[in-house]
This record gives structure tokens, sequence and C-alpha cells, in this order.
């Protein structure tokens, strides 16, 4: 049996040439690349009866992948989006194969013509801003760990960066204005595939940051946590959703409302929106690649939409009474 009959040796390419070295994908996306794989290999060793090794390209058939799809739905309880998210994660195997094997090209279209599946789409969650306000008034900012909080939601809702890109950031990302008047301060934020975009910063949340960072070197993350460790992306998921816990009594529209960081996203793309921040700044301030991401934004915001259509509207004049129900048009008549 030939190397390029099994598949092992394809799926260790695969995962340390082709997405590290030739994709540049972000590391996120490996690791979700790596845990379909982890998720696909022994289902795949359990239909075929096979050691893991011993598995062959061919023996994961469209069929098994099929089946394979169908267990993530009905086993693991995986929504159609992790279904889709998986199945591509196989597409791009199957084609990486294909393009270095000519033998499995035939396999490969197999696998590749397995459609997504439809998902109705979703509303997007954003904060109304008095519900955004009132979650920036969460943290006690008489103590240290609360002036932290207060300077990371600040920051999101700043930046509309997503989790990651938060706990990422270094302090050597940042640029502080010395002179509000003729400077503008920035953050150089690392967003999906390495990309690299700037967003200004509010003088507000650059003078929370300021005494944060301190004197701190260029290299450390912008925000710890307790242990003075950088704070990971769960780290500020838990933050968040411990705060809107504390302020839902006070705001009883945030209980139908799951809020998380990426809805702080997404309710700094609908303000920018309100304030009339066209939809193509809107588009670079979050690092999206497509506008059609983007556009997104302007279909959730129903009361823009209803100051939209008032301006469309068409004014009726009200209908003439009938010449018999008009007392002034009966004596006119009568006196002819």
């Amino acid at each position: 049996m030939t190397d390029q009959a099994l598949l092992g040796p394809w799926v260790r390419r695969f995962l340390l040439e082709y997405l590290v070295t030739e994709k540049n994908l972000a590391r996120n996306t490996q690791r979700s690349y790596r845990d379909t794989l982890c998720l696909l290999l022994p289902f795949a060793a359990t239909s075929t009866r096979k050691e893991i090794d011993q598995l062959n390209v061919i023996d994961v058939s469209a069929d098994l992948v099929r089946l394979f799809l169908q267990s993530l739905e009905e086993v693991r309880n995986c929504g159609t989006a992790t279904r889709n998210q998986r199945l591509a994660a196989i597409h791009s195997l199957s084609r990486y194969i294909g393009l270095h094997s000519p033998e499995h090209v035939a396999w490969c279209g197999q696998i590749r013509v397995i459609p997504p599946k439809r998902a109705p789409r979703s509303c997007i969650t954003y904060l109304e801003k008095p519900e955004m306000d009132a979650l920036l008034e969460a943290p006690n900012r008489s103590t240290e760990q609360g002036r932290r909080d207060y300077a990371l939601l600040l920051f999101l809702y700043n930046t509309g960066a997503r989790a990651d890109e938060v706990a990422q950031a270094t302090i050597g990302d940042l640029t502080l204005a010395q002179s509000s008047s003729k400077e503008h301060s920035l953050i150089q934020v690392h967003g999906k595939g390495n990309k690299l975009r700037r967003c200004p910063l509010w003088p507000q949340t650059v003078a929370e940051l300021a005494p944060l960072i301190g004197s701190r070197s260029g290299t450390r993350h912008v925000f710890l946590n307790r242990r003075g460790e950088p704070i990971t992306r769960f780290g500020i998921h838990t933050m968040v959703e411990r705060y809107v816990h504390k302020i839902s009594p006070l705001m009883p529209s945030l209980k139908n409302k799951r809020v998380s960081p990426h809805t702080i996203r997404h309710t700094t793309a609908t303000h920018l929106l309100r304030a009339g921040v066209d939809i193509n700044t809107i588009r670079a301030w979050l690092g999206h690649v497509s506008l059609n991401t983007t556009n997104v934004y302007a279909e959730v915001d129903l009361e823009m939409k209803a100051k939209a259509l008032a301006t469309c509207e068409i004014k009726t004049e009200k209908g003439q009474k009938h010449w018999k129900e008009n007392p002034g048009m009966l004596e006119f008549l009568r006196a002819l």
C-alpha cells in the first residue's frame, strides 16, 4: 500500500503544510479544521472497521461523509451552521488531495458535490443605546478590576473588534495621541487571516487605556486577567455575560437577548450606521472582506427602515364630501 493511497500522510501534510504555509490561515481556522478531522477519522474507522492509520483515502466516501454529517446533527446535536463548517473543512481536504494526486480526482469530485445545508437566516442581535449605556455603567470603577472591565467594555464598543482580536491586542499595537486636538489615537487590529486594520479610538477610551497599560512593554497584552496573564476570548465572554446578568433586572428588554462580545460588535456597526457613517467605512472599521457582509446591518435596523419609509410616504388629500352632504353647496344650488 503506497502513501498516496493512505489517508494519514495526506492529513498530516494538509494540517501542517497546506493550512499553515500555503494558505496561512488564522490559528482558529486551523484548529477548526483539525477538530473536524478529529471527529471524522474515528467515525470513518468505526464505519469501515479499520484502524485509523490503515484508512485509505477512498474509505472516506461520499456516502460515509453524508452519514458523518447526519450524525453531527442527530447524535452531537450540532446546528446547521456547525454542520456546514465541518463540511467546508472536508471539502478543503478533498480539494487538496485532488490537486496533488490525479488518481483521486474522481473521489474529490464526489466529495465536493455534497452541498451545504440551507439554514434559516437568523436576525442579528444588537443593543439599543440605553442598553449599551447600562452595560458600560455596570462595572464598579472604584476597584481595579472594575476599571479594567469598564475599559474592556468601552474598547469593545469603540472598535467593534471580535473577542479574539481584543484578547490578542498588545500595547505595541496602540498609538495613543499626546494631543487629542491635533492627533488621532488608534489601534492596529490583527483580524481574521492575519489581516491588519486600523481603528480610531475615542478620547474616553484612551483615557481609560493609559493608566491600564502604565509603563509595561510594547510586547505585553493590553488586557490581563486577575493573575496578570493575557485575558482569553473565553474570559471576555464570561465578563460580558456577568455584567449582562447584573443589569438584566433593570433592563427587561435584555431578557430576550443573548448578549455576547459579538453582540457588542453588532451594536457598534448598527450605531455607526444610525450616526450616518457610510457602509463602506463600517466595512473597513469591522474588517469585513466583502461589503455584502456589512450590508446586513442596513437590514436589521427597523427604526431606519421606518424613517426611510416615512420620507417616501405619499400624502393623500382628504376625500371631498358629496354635494348632498355639503350645506354650502345646497344653498348655492337653491339660489340659482
